[in-house]
């Protein structure tokens, strides 16, 4: 029997590391969904930073206007940038990948800057560059993305975030949300951890063409799902409780949640929440 399920929740995170946005319905590039990590924090030598350096960076929360990306952070006067904005060309590293990008100018980075507490930049991603996703994971598949860490969409599902509360509460831990992981779809009416065993997911549109997104890589995981995102405080018991069950032989036994996937038809075609996903499970 194939896998049957539905889209729960579409998650964007239009700044790298920075908070997400919930959206009922989204576009779907080759690169993942439409805005997602476009922009990316950098330092004075134009490395990339995160929150497993600079936890604040959870408490920066995008919105995303008709025009315009709108960044606000606890203390801070907001920050409006147009969506087309770009400064003045520059060249950015993003794990290790250098690639080229454009500076979203002087204002943007005193922003990050003072809120974050070091020099800091923001950048946004070359349109006219491409990225490719490692071709060992995609099967030599040309897998294009932004400024994400290696591919173009993760997903996850409520059973799986659903186990890992059950293990955290009987440990006497608060149930965490699944924005810790940072998904961009969530799908419900699954078995915990069943994207890890399915083929290529459909994702029924309504329109009879239809999305096919292809599960490639278990996503090994960081310090960042310990960091609460309301807080930008960090506690280890969520990397705990994932140490005591998830270790993943594919990975090394690297501690995995939920699957990096990668675009294969449907860019240009409208995710909504509540599409229905089903896929075959993968045997090898």
């Amino acid at each position: 029997m194939a896998l049957s399920a539905v889209v729960a929740q579409l998650l964007v995170y239009p700044v790298k590391s920075c908070a997400g946005i919930s959206l009922q319905t989204a576009e779907l590039d080759e690169t993942g969904l439409a805005w997602d990590r476009a922009w990316m924090v950098v330092d004075a030598e134009g490395e990339f930073v995160s929150q497993r350096s600079l936890p604040r960076m959870a408490l920066v929360r995008p919105q995303l206007e008709p025009n315009e990306l709108v960044l606000r952070a606890p203390g801070m006067l907001a920050l409006h940038l147009a969506l087309d904005a770009a400064e003045s060309p520059c060249t950015v590293r993003v794990w290790k990948d250098t690639v080229p990008a454009w500076s979203m100018g002087p204002l943007a980075a005193q922003w990050f800057s003072d809120f974050l507490g070091q020099p800091l930049r923001l950048v946004r991603f070359d349109p006219e560059h491409r990225r490719l996703s490692s071709l060992q994971w995609t099967g030599g598949i040309e897998a294009p993305n932004l400024f994400s860490d290696g591919y173009p969409l993760l997903v996850a599902s409520q059973a799986s975030l659903d186990g890992l509360n059950q293990r955290l509460q009987r440990a006497g831990h608060a149930p965490v949300g699944i924005e810790r992981f940072r998904p961009n779809l969530v799908l419900a009416g699954t078995e915990a951890h069943d994207e890890d065993r399915v083929d290529t997911m459909h994702v029924d549109t309504g329109d009879g063409v239809g999305v096919a997104l292809q599960p490639v890589k278990p996503c090994v995981r960081c310090p960042i799902p310990n960091i609460d995102p309301a807080t930008a405080h960090s506690d280890p018991a969520v990397g705990d409780a994932l140490q005591s069950y998830r270790a993943d032989p594919r990975m090394q036994g690297g501690i995995t949640f939920g699957m990096n996937a990668i675009v294969r038809a449907g860019a240009g075609q409208v995710l909504r929440v509540g599409q229905a996903v089903r896929a075959d499970w993968r045997f090898d």
